[in-house]
């Protein structure tokens, strides 16, 4: 009955087994970011939205009153299909993975909602799908393809330094420090520093000097003899004996305490210890690397740590970048800790929302690698299909939450007032990396007033990084 009727009035015209009231109502998912799709009891679309119309490549006038299964073309169609398995059993499916064949023949992924339409009565009218595409040309840009060195993930030219430097640096045998704030993998440059060496072969010993309570670090670092305090019942090596031919890695050196700064100090002059109660004197044969979050520099300015011992491990400094500056790694790092979490959990998660990944870009990660390890984590545990979207994520602090704007110099071709806005608005966008959401929010206006001074100081897209 529907052959002779033009798709614009398939639309418009009351459909028997789907009664929608007044179709032209739902233009309003013209706006939705995702495509939308309608069908009645009869698989014939009946709506199809304009990013339905983008990502599949048809056009409305071209789908309207088709089945559903001659525009998407997938392998599911007939058999498993979402849509389907919603329409008969009434249950709404989520985040399902979905290959079609656009207009001009070519494979798409994309993920897919489905769900029935019900009247009051529970009378099946049809169904809707909602999908969005899965592939994401920024992350297709980037070189996923990248091979961790030693487990050290980077593809930024911070980090591809570091990298390359790394073999160089293992060969020597000199002190090294590695500096860089909590959470950004230094306990693994230290131990690729031993897997390259010439002392790969001993062991690798690490202790966190903020871990040990005062009274036991030095007994841990040099051993002790039996009867040399209360509760030294028999005797005990400490760690520079267990990691002899091999790597001592003591980690959090800056809050080595001023005593145990001296006694250090003394075992890499001397290249030999005693135990604590202990007379015979030990060679040192392991090599050091420390590690610090806390600005050596100013430790020494304050008072806080010796210059002498800082200039004895500062042989060989390593910086690690915070993952802030580093923005470029972490399509790469999600892609490595998802496969790692798969293995972990048993899982097939293929990767992440394109959503959720701008939003892992835009993240300030005040807990570096770590808290991105921990985020993805906590989605694998709350993930049933093959991708994480943002409803698995957990909440994460906005990237320029508290952050205050400095007020700028006056800019002399502006009148003073004219000048501070312009500069303010340009540092809102370079602090939000161009996102005028971000950056209306920072300045506590909206996003059109925001366009409009903009336009009026002349400032443009092109000078900021989407």
């Amino acid at each position: 009955m529907w052959a002779n009727v033009s798709p614009e009035k398939r639309m418009e015209s009351p459909c028997p087994a789907l009664h929608f009231a007044n179709l032209s109502q739902l233009d309003v998912m013209d706006q939705f970011p995702e495509g939308v799709f309608l069908v009645n009891t009869r698989w014939q679309i009946r709506y199809f939205n304009r990013m339905a119309e983008d990502i599949t490549g048809f056009s409305r006038v071209e789908v309207l009153g088709k089945y559903c299964w001659d525009v998407f073309r997938t392998d599911l169609c007939h058999k498993n299909c979402p849509m389907r398995i919603s329409m008969s059993t009434g249950e709404n499916l989520v985040d399902r993975e979905v290959e079609i064949t656009n207009k001009n023949g070519q494979k798409r992924l994309i993920l897919v909602n489905t769900s029935q339409i019900k009247t009051a009565s529970n009378m099946v009218l049809g169904g809707v799908e909602t999908f969005h595409l899965l592939t994401c040309p920024e992350l297709e840009e980037r070189r996923l393809d990248h091979k961790p060195f030693a487990d050290i993930v980077g593809v930024s030219p911070r980090m591809q330094e570091i990298i390359q430097s790394l073999p160089v640096i293992a060969a020597s045998d000199s002190n090294v420090l590695i500096q860089g704030e909590s959470g950004t993998g230094k306990e693994l440059v230290a131990r690729a520093i031993h897997q390259y060496s010439n002392r790969r072969k001993g062991p690798f010993v690490a202790l966190n000097c903020s871990a040990i309570p005062e009274g036991l670090l030095e007994s841990e670092l040099f051993g002790h003899e039996r009867g040399a305090f209360t509760g030294a019942v028999s005797n005990k090596p400490g760690r520079f004996e267990l990691a002899k031919g091999g790597t001592l890695f003591l980690d959090e050196i800056g809050d080595l305490k001023s005593d145990l700064q001296v006694k250090l100090l003394r075992v890499l002059e001397e290249k030999a210890f005693m135990r604590v109660g202990g007379n015979r004197r030990i060679a040192l044969e392991s090599r050091i690397v420390a590690a610090t979050n806390v600005d050596l520099q100013e430790a020494m300015l304050q008072g806080r740590f010796r210059d002498d011992l800082y200039y004895r491990l500062f042989v060989v400094p390593i910086h690690l970048p915070p993952l802030r500056e580093k923005r470029e790694d972490i399509p790469i790092l999600v892609k490595y800790f998802l496969e790692q979490l798969n293995r972990k959990f048993n899982k097939k998660v293929r990767g992440v929302d394109p959503k959720v990944m701008k939003i892992l870009c835009r993240h300030a990660w005040p807990g570096n690698i770590r808290e991105l390890q921990h985020v993805l984590e906590y989605c694998f545990v709350f993930a049933k299909g093959p991708l994480i979207t943002e409803r698995h994520l957990p909440r994460l602090e906005s990237a320029w939450a508290g952050r205050e704007l400095e007020l700028p110099v006056q800019e002399k071709s502006l009148s003073p007032l004219q000048s501070l806005e312009k500069k303010t608005i340009l540092m809102a966008l370079e602090m939000t990396q161009g996102s005028k959401q971000e950056a209306a929010r920072v300045l506590k206006i909206s996003r059109s007033k925001l366009w409009r001074k903009m336009r009026c100081y002349h400032i443009h897209d092109a000078n900021f990084k989407k």
